[in-house]
C-alpha cells in the first residue's frame, strides 16, 4: 500500500521545494507538477509532489491523519 501525504510548500528553488509535513521540513521534487507557489499544498509521495491540492482538503486529510495517530493537527500528542 502506498501513502501520499499533504504538505505545505515553504520555499521553492527551481524544481525543488522545502515542504512542511506536520512540523518536519523536507526537500522534495516539484518536477511532476506545475504552477506551485510557496503556501500551496501538494500531495507528496517518495519525495515527489504528485499534485497541488486545495488547502481545505489538505486540512481535512491532515486532521484525519492526526486523529488516527493520536495527535492533534499541530503534531502534539493528545491526552
Amino acid at each position: 500500500m502506498c501513502l501520499a501525504i499533504p504538505a505545505r510548500v515553504e520555499q521553492i528553488d527551481g524544481d525543488d521545494a522545502i515542504v512542511n509535513l506536520s512540523g518536519i521540513r523536507r526537500e522534495i521534487s516539484l518536477a511532476l507538477v506545475e504552477n506551485v507557489e510557496p503556501g500551496d499544498y501538494v500531495i507528496v509521495h517518495v519525495g515527489y509532489a504528485l499534485e497541488k491540492i486545495d488547502p481545505a482538503e489538505a486540512a481535512r486529510t491532515l486532521a484525519l491523519f492526526a486523529e488516527l495517530s493520536g495527535q492533534d493537527s499541530s503534531g502534539e500528542s493528545s491526552p
